[in-house]
């Protein structure tokens, strides 16, 4: 949802100002757009750590077949701690932009753009601390919102396999094993994604750090609009990553277009494959949320196991 944020607020707002050199909204758009961008860090690094966290629980279950589901007000709690986190540390980014005007020596034509600078106009404590987070940004950047994911990441995966390895398992703990690989891969993929779109933009920042006095302000502008540009390569690839390697949400994905565009209105000749999705989509969907089988389901022979 949030990457959907991203492409439909900020990328609009981007191209917008690369053509007319015209700022969308003003100064409120340089100082949303870098809240919204950095926000996406936060909220994909810590979702990345919470479900290195997820996958290391299930390993680690005395009974992982016999996991109980988690509940809604669990998951809502998790979301609320993953995306307040993320727009509280976003704040200053807020306070650290502002729109700027400049004429163009060539043309003559007057150009508006966004610079990091704080406003004077600001209390005093706070000015300061936007200016200590001004100076510690680059580095913030790189601990937080790229070293974190990626070391939690590997560390959990490393530590699930020691786990996985030296765990002896019957038929059916086999094919529990099979789908939480599958699973362990898809946070793999998700952060193999991450790590190489957030890449150019570290670089980039360290490269401005160390060499912004020697450097145009065309080549910063040109440096920026490279990172914006894997930022919303990110967002555009990451959820057609999750719906192409997690089944069931693909297939639920899929069955939500299907009857948006078909109708939800009864049909015969639809009840029985539609009875037959929702079979295979229950059954696929335990690999994802751990659900108990006490008893096997009634029309066992007709599906497929997972």
């Amino acid at each position: 949802f949030w990457d959907f944020l991203i492409l439909f607020f900020c990328l609009p707002v981007v191209i917008f100002n690369e053509i007319t050199k015209r700022r969308l909204l003003g100064d409120v758009s340089c100082r949303i757009v870098p809240f919204m961008e950095v926000s996406s860090l936060g909220v994909t690094t810590f979702s990345l750590c919470a479900l290195g966290i997820d996958r290391f629980h299930a390993a680690t279950s005395p009974q992982a077949s016999t996991r109980p589901i988690e509940q809604c007000q669990s998951i809502i709690a998790k979301l609320a701690v993953i995306w307040v986190g993320s727009m509280t540390l976003s704040v200053p980014e807020i306070l650290l932009w502002q729109l700027a005007q400049d004429t163009s020596p060539v043309s003559g034509v007057v150009t508006e753009y966004c610079t990091m600078k704080p406003s004077s106009n600001l209390p005093e404590s706070i000015y300061s601390l936007v200016l200590t987070y001004q100076n510690a940004r680059m580095w913030w950047y790189f601990g937080c919102y790229f070293c974190l994911p990626l070391l939690f990441t590997v560390s959990c995966q490393l530590v699930t396999r020691r786990i996985r390895g030296t765990a002896k398992s019957d038929c059916r703990g086999a094919k529990h094993g099979q789908c939480e690989s599958h699973l362990n891969c898809t946070i793999i993929a998700l952060t193999i994604i991450y790590g190489l779109c957030a890449t150019p933009e570290n670089v980039c920042n360290i490269v401005v750090a160390y060499m912004s006095p020697d450097m145009s302000k065309q080549t910063l502008d040109l440096l920026n609009l490279i990172n914006q540009f894997f930022l919303f390569f990110k967002c555009s690839v990451t959820p057609i990553l999750l719906l192409c390697l997690c089944r069931p949400l693909g297939q639920a994905f899929m069955d939500c277009c299907c009857c948006c565009c078909e109708g939800c209105g009864p049909d015969t000749s639809s009840s029985e494959g539609s009875a037959d999705s929702k079979l295979k989509t229950e059954m696929s969907s335990s690999i994802f949320f751990d659900k108990p089988r006490e008893t096997p389901p009634p029309l066992l022979a007709l599906g497929t196991p997972c």
